[in-house]
């Protein structure tokens, strides 16, 4: 089996290499056979990480919640779909413990108090804040008490209540990595925003990354073109499944070559070129492409060099022809014939 790249997972710096975390979300429709199935997915497809939400109905909505979408067939209200994905503590302890077999990063969202200290005795090594939490100070505090890295996604939110956030984490002395994010299921291209990234880069000072909704490989690889430490993309089992996040979600396949592009890109950034001196392992290549001075005709001894005299031709292994003008009206010391690499030794 090929070593896994080192993340921000491993290393919560500025510099590590991207962590990808398989979001699964709602996908497993409250079926905890479904959550398991989706580990082994992501584990399978060389994911960095397995992503859920912790949700306890009670402790973090009311009957007054309204639908994002409504797409139950089983739900009367808001509060009823978040009971039936619920998920006793001995279940949870299952999943993490069946992430950690399979080498996969345990992750989950919580979304009230009640599910910081549910996922603190699981031993989660680090927090994932959803878009809609960020404004949330009492979780993000009780988060902040475990000391433990934040990845922090943005998507409903505007600079000010960031800036508040991120300072408010900084000032704890938790590492933090700040995602861009766009709150549209799908989210369009044109609504992607990957030029927040460096924003947020060089306004932070922290590591930097995108949670992506937008059901391709084509946005994160997008991200990671400018150096990411985390992408956060949702992954369903099948196009066919049922429920809200289906429709922003990539496929394990796609999940499986996002994760090749990126480490490709990666070791592309990593890798940069020094044009300013011949490349050792192109010499070969110049005289076999490259071009040399050649005679059209036979040239006698005595004879001045002119241009319908000479034409360029491979290999490049003689006069490299940009040095035409060099042998232009120079005198031939002995005769050249037809179709003859012409050598400075030839010339007075």
């Amino acid at each position: 089996m090929t070593e896994k790249t080192q993340t921000w997972l491993d290393t919560p710096t500025s510099n590590a290499s991207c962590a990808i975390i398989a979001e699964v979300a709602q996908n497993h429709d409250g079926s905890l056979g479904m959550a398991h199935a989706h580990i082994d997915a992501a584990a399978n497809a060389g994911a960095d990480a397995i992503k859920f939400q912790t949700h306890i109905a009670e402790e973090e909505s009311t009957s007054a919640e309204p639908w994002r979408t409504k797409f139950s067939y089983q739900d009367e209200t808001r509060m009823d779909y978040w009971r039936r994905m619920e998920f006793t503590p001995a279940q949870w302890q299952a999943l993490k413990h069946h992430a950690d077999e399979v080498g996969l990063h345990f992750l989950s969202s919580p979304f009230s108090n009640k599910a910081v200290e549910l996922l603190e005795n699981l031993g989660i090594g680090s927090w994932k804040i959803a878009s809609g939490e960020i404004t949330n100070t009492p979780l993000l505090d009780c988060v902040l008490a475990t000391k433990k890295p934040i990845i922090l996604s943005t998507g409903l939110s505007v600079t000010e209540e960031i800036t508040e956030a991120v300072n408010h984490i900084q000032k704890a002395g938790t590492p933090l990595a700040l995602l861009q994010c766009t709150s549209q299921y799908p989210c369009s291209p044109e609504r992607l925003g990957v030029n927040v990234i460096k924003q947020f880069r060089n306004d932070y000072h922290c590591a930097v990354g995108l949670s992506d909704h937008s059901g391709t490989i084509y946005s994160g690889l997008a991200a990671a073109a400018q150096g990411i430490q985390v992408l956060e993309i949702h992954m369903t089992l099948s196009r066919e499944m049922f429920g809200p996040d289906v429709v922003a979600s990539i496929t394990t396949q796609e999940l499986k070559s996002l994760i090749e592009g990126i480490r490709y890109i990666e070791t592309v950034i990593s890798h940069p070129v020094d044009k300013s001196s011949p490349d050792s392992e192109a010499a070969p290549l110049r005289q076999i492409f490259m071009k040399s001075l050649y005679t059209t005709s036979a040239i006698k001894a005595g004879e001045i060099l002119s241009a319908d005299k000479i034409t360029t031709k491979k290999p490049g292994t003689g006069i490299p022809a940009n040095r035409i003008n060099q042998v232009l009206g120079k005198k031939v010391k002995t005769t050249i014939e037809t179709n003859s690499m012409i050598h400075l030794e030839d010339l007075e």
